[in-house]
């Protein structure tokens, strides 16, 4: 077959080199530089810088903090991995189970579309027994992107009215400033799954109580939190207007 197409192609010079005009025409359009094309139209194909050759697989996260790693493998990994055998399309399920921490790969056929997959594991957690975990565990679909999908990496740093490199930000300063609004104005950017912070001091209150103190006044610690619980809680009330009449 090779030998007659070759033979075909000498033998028809004028088809061999419209054939060569063609893929070369083509290979110009679709080629992942900024070339300028002329008449011709540009569609340049993606192109990753570290092109993603894992598994299709998803990500099932699971949190329960100060538990042992033999803990979270009984009570959340096993359970959890028998329960997601049953998705149709699955090839393999691998878990790892570490302090505090859960995460359970669910490796699926190749021909098994990325999103269709993300919609079956949903609904197996959202019908999982509620006796199959313990109280206050919520299992999570992980990102739909991996390690090697990071396209861009970002510090930063205060800068006065020239540009100029200033101090005066602290880190919990610099992570407020990436977790409230950096953040969120990267992920409303077209092809970006998650943007994940690093560093920092992330923002919290800390109350710290006098055990002495309370023992004095009698307040359990149970009070001292239902207090704070309360002081978040928004709540809706009553407006009383009075309107008058002057003459």
């Amino acid at each position: 077959m090779l030998n007659k197409s070759i033979k075909f192609l000498i033998e028809n010079k004028l088809i061999a080199v419209l054939l060569l005009a063609l893929f070369v025409g083509w290979g110009t359009i679709n080629a992942p530089f900024s070339w300028d094309t002329g008449f011709l139209p540009s569609n340049p194909v993606a192109v990753d810088a570290i092109p993603d050759i894992g598994e299709n697989q998803q990500i099932v996260l699971t949190k329960w903090g100060g538990r042992s790693p033999q803990d979270i493998e009984d009570q959340i990994s096993y359970p959890l991995t028998t329960s997601l055998l049953g998705i149709p399309g699955v090839k393999t399920i691998r878990s790892s189970s570490m302090f505090g921490f859960s995460s359970i790969y669910i490796i699926f056929e190749e021909d098994v579309e990325f999103y269709w997959s993300c919609s079956r594991i949903l609904e197996k957690l959202n019908s999982l027994p509620t006796n199959l975990l313990p109280d206050g565990v919520n299992p999570a679909l992980g990102p739909d992107a991996t390690g090697l999908g990071q396209i861009f990496w970002y510090t930063l740093e205060g800068r006065d009215e020239n540009g100029e490199v200033t101090g005066g930000w602290d880190l919990q300063e610099l992570r407020s400033v990436q977790d409230y609004y950096v953040k969120y104005a990267l992920s409303a950017a077209s092809g970006v799954s998650e943007v994940s912070s690093i560093g920092g001091y992330v923002k919290e209150y800390k109350i710290e109580v006098n055990p002495e103190l309370m023992k004095q006044y009698g307040i359990g610690l149970h009070q001292v939190v239902n207090a704070v619980k309360q002081s978040n809680r928004d709540i809706g009330a009553h407006g009383f207007f009075v309107h008058s009449h002057f003459q």
